[in-house]
């Protein structure tokens, strides 16, 4: 039975059109094409996350390290809401491509942009009203509660820029191309990288911002992408201004509420999980930020190649290719296992070397070394995780990945309360790989399952 995900714009197929870009060469040529620089920049934003994070640590301590961390888990939860736009507006504009109809696509963008503006500045608006709140859920202690205060509530006024980037992101990627959306991000990270420590540090008539600076220094060059980007756009006529379509808009949501539901969901239980590892203190809730942050090289690859395959699925499908679409989420979960075990081998054996260049505390270097080489197992299982969740987002099929995989991580938290209550932060890292090594097992089988292939957006 078909599922109708959004009501159809009735335009005409433009059959002068090119072809989507995406399905006129081979399969292998395409993924390297067109994954590579989504891989790179990906790549390009973990750097600089992980620079901004040497900076903390090395400058604001272990406190500034446990507050940001803190500030994470509500920070993905709020861009998992800019991640509902980014993989609506994907799916649809690379269906209307792969139909030959770039007018609708280049529309439909608009009405990405649109709704990435308004759910940005609605939160904006929030959170003056809801920041106390926020940090008094996580049980952490005063000091590091109100550092995280100062750093959250700067990086979340930030939101209409930071979600509209998202939606310039998705535009590119629709069409096929990669690279223009590379070649933002390598500029604005370079522009980040050098305002990370000038804004945390201070330098001449710069004062010293500590977390506020490191929240600065990641939303000015995003939202000086998105303005870059949207000018790109309606240069290249992929953007087209016009009265919002609220069929469109609704669909977008459609297709991109249940992967978002997804990451907030998960969000959501690693603030539950927080304060369970809250009562290991400062340093066990550090070093959860910093293994995050070390094992994040494979979940950046696979974001970047899931992100490239969305796009050829999307096409594929609108050109009636069925069997390249599917062929594609094999191959790229192939390339990112690779990936995921050299990681796994690397993160194992040199766990303690990694984590002492972010830390020079001797628990958290510890208790951080200890969580990467047990999560040195999940890396295993992480990237046909994402690659193929990002694929099915693409196909337009999102609720049931959504529900599975939200089961799974919300299982986490009486098997972790458990685990740490047997076995202290061993118990709990353990549940945390396993848990994850079960979602990408999941999200394999219902990728062989396909009922994905008859979806309609």
């Amino acid at each position: 039975m078909t599922n109708a995900i959004a009501d159809r714009v009735e335009d005409p197929i433009e059959h002068d059109a090119p072809r989507g870009e995406l399905v006129g060469e081979p399969l292998a040529l395409t993924i390297r094409r067109v994954a590579l620089p989504a891989v790179i920049a990906n790549l390009l934003m973990t750097a600089f996350h992980n620079v901004d994070t040497f900076w903390i640590g090395r400058s604001l301590g272990a406190e500034a390290l446990a507050a940001v961390t803190g500030s994470i888990f509500w920070i993905w939860l709020v861009i998992s809401l800019g991640e509902m736009v980014s993989i609506g507006l994907d799916a649809i504009a690379a269906r209307r491509h792969g139909e030959r109809r770039p007018a609708d696509a280049a529309r439909t963008v608009s009405e990405g942009l649109v709704l990435a503006m308004l759910l940005g500045g609605a939160i904006a608006l929030a959170t003056p009203f809801v920041l106390g709140w926020l940090f008094a859920v996580l049980h952490t202690g005063e000091a590091v509660s109100d550092i995280g205060r100062h750093y959250l509530g700067t990086y979340l006024l930030g939101m209409p820029l930071l979600f509209g980037f998202f939606a310039v992101d998705a535009a590119f990627r629709a069409k096929g191309d990669t690279r223009t959306p590379l070649v933002i991000l390598a500029v604005t990270t370079v522009l980040g990288l050098v305002l990370d420590p000038i804004l945390i540090r201070g330098l001449g008539p710069v004062p010293a911002l500590g977390v506020r600076g490191a929240a600065l220094a990641t939303l000015v060059p995003r939202g000086l992408g998105c303005v870059i980007g949207v000018v790109l756009l309606r240069r290249r006529a992929m953007l087209h201004w016009a009265r919002p379509r609220w069929n469109v808009i609704t669909a977008i949501v459609r297709v991109g509420a249940p992967a978002a539901a997804t990451g907030v969901a998960f969000s959501a239980i690693y603030v539950a999980l927080t304060r369970i590892t809250t009562q290991f203190g400062t340093p066990a809730l550090a070093a959860l930020g910093l293994g995050f942050r070390l094992e994040s090289v494979v979940y950046v690859v696979s974001v970047g190649m899931g992100a490239a395959v969305a796009a050829i699925v999307g096409q594929s499908l609108g050109a009636g290719d069925v069997r390249r679409a599917a062929r594609a989420g094999w191959y790229a979960t192939g390339i990112v296992s690779v990936i995921g075990l050299i990681m796994a081998i690397v993160s194992f054996v040199f766990a303690t070397e990694f984590v002492s260049i972010f830390s020079t505390d001797p628990a958290v270097v510890a208790e951080a070394s200890h969580y990467l080489r047990i999560a040195a197992f999940s890396q295993l299982f992480l990237g046909a995780e994402v690659v193929l969740e990002s694929a099915m987002g693409g196909a337009g099929w999102t609720l049931m990945p959504m529900l599975l995989s939200t089961f799974i991580t919300a299982s986490r938290l009486p098997l972790g309360a458990w685990a740490a209550a047997q076995w202290g932060t061993t118990g709990l890292w353990w549940t945390l790989a396993l848990t994850a090594a079960a979602r990408g097992a999941v999200m394999a089988l219902l990728w062989g399952w396909g009922r994905w292939r008859r979806v309609r957006v």
